[in-house]
């Protein structure tokens, strides 16, 4: 009896589990699917350290929360090549496929964008948008200074030619142009683009909309909005670290991955114009500080401003001979205000500082330049402070003191009443106890030698001079 209660007390606890699973794997399968998660990033403006920084870390993110597809929506006039490339590093090595999307209308992705449109995994570009111009800015407009050199030899080659020679025929131009032809033929290759056109867009600068780039397959998709985007690539195979995987984007939710205030604050003194004013305001800060000892104020915000100057020049493409040459102008107008030149340093300070802001920041990126109109504000400041304000400086220092010990000892006073040792004298409209070796009388000029404590040592005044 016992026997067959437990048997029983066994078979009823098996069917129990058995229904309990049942239950579980049906409202598993009841379950919906999660929804997948696109993650966008933008990327507006020139390409910068600021905008490197942006997009490696939001890919990083984008790993970490098992995204399983990034939106780089494009609209730059290009950039840095540095950055651009740590950028495609960055895009090669990505886990999660990445869709490099020109957007919105009217939105370019010129030479730098191009570079990063071509290394994404897809490529794709809303209507009225277009990519190319991707000839390195250090040679360009060269082309044309070679054109003009033909018409004057008389000489007029085919657009063939021109094609393949339309940079100086210097060594150095040569080898840029080569190595980013070949480094966006490389690209092209590993996505399957056209690599001819890839090429046209170094050597000649070409430029190409959104429909014609996708006649010529150099894009992927044409798409007006990021949620017809979504749907085009919905099933669409591509080929992530080596392994081919088929893209399901459906119903899937986007989400923008914003800036945080650490890209925010290096955006801002990456900037070039940034990060010259700050390089101004630290020299104008340190040289007042050594100017006027103790003043403390312009030493330390001119030492923090010069040195997030020289960390923004450590990422920029500075030209050190630009930057020599602002210091030579600074210290040729400092030179002026000591040392008075009928203003020949001051005009060779003026010109050597506008020259050097010039040429400070290398072409290497497009809107990476320095804006003509600070560089002639901060030289006219730049020429009345050191010439007018800091001269007025140093000839005030030059200047006769007119109060305290150093005003009294030399200085000429007048006796007020007769006296052989102790008597009182008048200077600077103060009546001061005056000692004397000599008999002095009253109304009699006196010249102060010394002073003990609130006593002056006096003498008669022999120069005839008024007090």
């Amino acid at each position: 009896m016992v026997i067959q209660f437990i048997r029983f007390s066994c078979v009823l606890m098996i069917l129990l589990t058995a229904a309990n699973s049942l239950r579980g794997e049906e409202k598993a399968v009841s379950r919906p699917p999660r929804p997948g998660l696109a993650l966008q990033i933008d990327i507006d403006g020139a390409i910068g350290p600021a905008t490197t920084d942006y997009v490696v870390r939001a890919i990083d993110k984008a790993a970490e929360r098992s995204a399983d597809l990034i939106i780089l929506r494009l609209d730059t006039p290009g950039g840095l090549d540095s950055a651009m490339r740590d950028i495609i590093k960055k895009i090669l090595a990505s886990p999660v496929p990445v869709v490099a999307y020109v957007a919105p209308g009217g939105a370019r992705a010129a030479s730098a964008g191009t570079y990063i449109l071509y290394a994404s995994h897809i490529a794709a570009m809303a209507p009225g948008t277009n990519l190319g111009a991707a000839t390195p800015v250090q040679i360009g407009g060269v082309g044309d200074l070679e054109k003009e050199k033909n018409k004057e030899d008389g000489k007029e080659r085919d657009d063939s030619d021109r094609g393949k020679e339309n940079v100086s025929g210097n060594a150095m131009s040569h080898k840029i142009i080569n190595d980013a032809v070949a480094y966006i033929r490389g690209l092209a290759r590993m996505r399957g683009r056209n690599q001819e056109w890839a090429e046209k867009a170094v050597r000649e600068a070409a430029s190409l909309p959104a429909e014609e780039a996708r006649e010529l397959d150099v894009i992927d998709l044409v798409a007006t909005d990021s949620g017809e985007l979504l749907r085009l690539l919905n099933n669409r195979k591509v080929t992530v670290s080596g392994n081919e995987i088929t893209l399901q984007t459906k119903g899937m939710e986007l989400q923008r991955i914003e800036p945080d205030w650490r890209n925010e604050l290096l955006a801002a003194i990456t900037d070039p114009n940034v990060a010259y004013i700050l390089f101004l305001i630290g020299i104008y800060g340190l040289i007042f500080e050594f100017s006027s000892p103790g003043a403390v104020l312009p030493g330390t915000v001119g030492a923090i401003c010069l040195l997030l100057a020289l960390f923004a020049f450590q990422v920029l493409p500075v030209n050190y001979a630009g930057l020599a040459l602002i210091l030579l102008g600074i210290a040729l107008m400092v030179a002026e205000a000591f040392v008075p030149s009928v203003g020949v340093l001051g005009i060779g300070g003026v010109v050597a500082f506008v020259i050097g802001s010039i040429i400070l920041m290398e072409p290497e990126g497009q809107g990476y330049g320095i804006n003509p109109a600070i560089v002639g504000a901060f030289a006219l400041c730049g020429a009345l402070f050191f010439i007018v304000a800091l001269g007025m400086l140093i000839r005030s220092r030059r200047k006769r003191v007119v109060s305290g010990r150093e005003a009294l000892v030399g200085g000429l006073g007048t006796a007020l009443n007769d006296f052989e040792r102790l008597g009182t004298i008048r200077i600077h409209s103060e009546n001061w106890k005056a000692r004397t070796d000599i008999p002095l009388k009253k109304g009699e000029g006196v010249r102060v030698t010394g002073m003990e404590g609130l006593v002056l040592s006096v003498t008669r005044d022999e120069s005839g001079e008024e007090p």
